[in-house]
């Protein structure tokens, strides 16, 4: 079977025979594991592609991933970007700071703005490479994580609470940018689009529920509308949101270490599929045995679930290849 296979067989079946699958998101890792740095690997996607390949083979990932960097989509609304080689790509200038900027703020064409078109190449390359034998996950962000790039994160906070019109206006403007850049990733090949809005983790209830929950409904039903499967990505303590999560109809949602896992299904269901939730420094700082033995619980506890392993968030770039390796091999199952 095919990684693409065994991943239907996860959605429809609930359960594996052979192992559990295994993503953990790979970014600065994944660049330095081939040589590279940060800066090459966000901003060139033969870089991105060459190493999520790389480390496919030599660490038994089951699917691919285009995550790189929050500022894919906010270059493509007119931020400038810095790369810098060991470290996230930095947005140089907040380009809304008023409701006057928000009115004027054009929707890019995703096609022909540079960064958005750099992950959109990357799509078709894995995809003609791998012949849809591996599913690929494509990455939007979430309309409050992309605001805050664009507004700055104290004033988007600020404006929830004292004018709605530029709260909303701005966001729906960046749930559309949204669509229009999963639909081409989609479109170029991915079968799965992660939605990262990590800001939602640091607002309470209410004013999730007030302004992000629908547009996150509105968006998941979109992806799913166009044939593809969307992965929900708010890393951090989210117990507090979970109840708002029932109706999505996920395919799949990240869990940060902070999210027990029992619970989370307890409130989402059995359909859905949970990945995590080892803390990434747990990974990161203990011996490649004790990885091996934490990754074996989970895996033992949950392998009769829609579950895949991961970390709760990033693979540290310090982490060592001994410990990701056991954190792989930790996922295949005893033969009956």
């Amino acid at each position: 079977m095919t990684k693409t296979d065994l991943f239907h067989q996860l959605q429809e079946k609930g359960t594996l025979t052979d192992k559990v699958l295994f993503r953990p998101i790979l970014m600065q890792f994944a660049a330095e594991y081939i040589g590279s740095n940060y800066g090459l690997f966000a901003s060139d996607y033969k870089v991105l592609v060459e190493a999520n390949l790389r480390c496919m083979d030599d660490f038994g990932l089951d699917m691919l991933g285009l995550i790189s960097d929050p500022y894919r989509e906010t270059s493509a609304f007119g931020a400038k970007i810095k790369y810098v080689s060991d470290g996230v790509p930095r947005c140089l200038d907040l380009i809304v700071n008023n409701i006057d900027d928000v009115k004027a703020l054009k929707i890019p064409d995703v096609y022909k703005a540079e960064r958005t078109l750099d992950r959109i190449k990357a799509s078709e390359v894995l995809s003609k490479t791998t012949g849809g034998n591996i599913p690929i996950i494509g990455w939007i962000e979430g309309p409050l994580a992309e605001a805050c790039d664009l507004t700055g994160i104290e004033n988007m906070m600020m404006q929830l609470m004292i004018d709605p019109d530029f709260a909303n206006r701005l966001m729906d403007k960046c749930m559309q940018t949204a669509k229009d850049f999963a639909k081409a990733q989609i479109e170029t090949g991915c079968e799965i689009i992660g939605m990262g809005d990590a800001i939602c983790s640091q607002i309470d209830t209410e004013t999730y529920n007030t302004y992000v929950r629908d547009r996150h409904k509105e968006i998941i039903s979109y992806i799913q509308d166009l044939g593809g499967n969307i992965k929900l990505h708010i890393c951090g303590d989210t117990n507090h949101l979970l109840p708002s999560y029932s109706d999505f109809n996920l395919d799949m949602i990240d869990l940060d270490w902070q999210v027990d896992i029992g619970h989370a299904r307890s409130v989402l269901g059995e359909k859905v599929i949970l990945t995590g939730n080892i803390n990434p420094v747990t990974v990161q700082n203990i011996s490649h045995d004790a990885v091996y033995k934490l990754s074996r619980n989970l895996v033992e506890k949950h392998k009769a679930e829609r579950f895949i392993l991961a970390a709760g968030c990033e693979i540290t770039p310090l982490t060592s290849s001994k410990n990701l390796k056991a954190m792989s091999d930790s996922t295949l199952l005893k033969s009956n």
